[in-house]
Formats: C-alpha cells, structure tokens, sequence
C-alpha cells in the first residue's frame, strides 16, 4: 500500500513559485506512474499531473507550461514545480499513483493559496 507526505504549499501572490514535494513508500517508485492532483473547495478532485516510469509527464490544459512534475527515483520523491501562480490554482494539492480512486489511501494533502 502506498503511503505519501506531501509538503511545500503556502500563500502566494500572482505570479508567484512554489515547489511542492511528495515522500512515497511503500512502491517502487521507479515502475509506477505518479501523479499530481488538487482539489479546490465545493469542487471534485482532479488530476493535474502525472509521470510515468519512462519520464514522460501529462499534464491538464490550464496549468501546461506553468507547472513541471518530476520524480528522484533515489529518494522515492515526486516533485511538481508551480510558477506563474493563479487564484484558480488555489486547492489542497495531493500526491498518489496514477489513476488513484477515492477508495485509495491519500496523504493529508498540502495547501496551496494563491492570493493578492
């Protein structure tokens, strides 16, 4: 069973960076696809990234370009860098393998605001 921590979110302005990190256990990280996901309030979860054990990554229309995800296989750690930050990005950020189920086990998330 997968476990993950995810940290690194915070109150940002506009325009803003953050990088977020995930520690996985429990997998071998090196042959699973991982992903990146938020969840804003009043709103379902979505996936906003992902990566497969080949390095290539997907990633959703509204954040291409702004947000990198990428994995040290070494350390079982997941990545995903924000730049150029939007109110709309505001969400609790979630790590997890890809595609992940609300009947998987999800870490506490991280909070991510992006406010003027």
């Amino acid at each position: 069973q997968v476990q993950v921590v995810e940290s690194g979110g915070g109150s940002v302005q506009p325009g803003g960076s953050l990088r977020l990190s995930c520690a996985v256990s429990g997998i071998v990280l090196s042959i699973k696809t991982m992903g990146w996901y938020r969840q804003a309030p009043g709103k379902q979860r979505e996936v906003v990234a992902y990566i497969n054990s080949g390095g290539s990554a997907y990633y959703v229309d509204s954040v291409k370009g702004r947000f990198t995800i990428s994995t040290d296989n070494a350390k079982n750690m997941v990545y995903l860098q924000m730049s150029s930050l939007k109110p709309e990005d505001t969400a609790v950020y979630y790590c997890n393998v890809f595609p992940a189920f609300s009947f998987n086990s999800w870490g506490q998330g991280t909070q991510v605001t992006v406010s003027s």
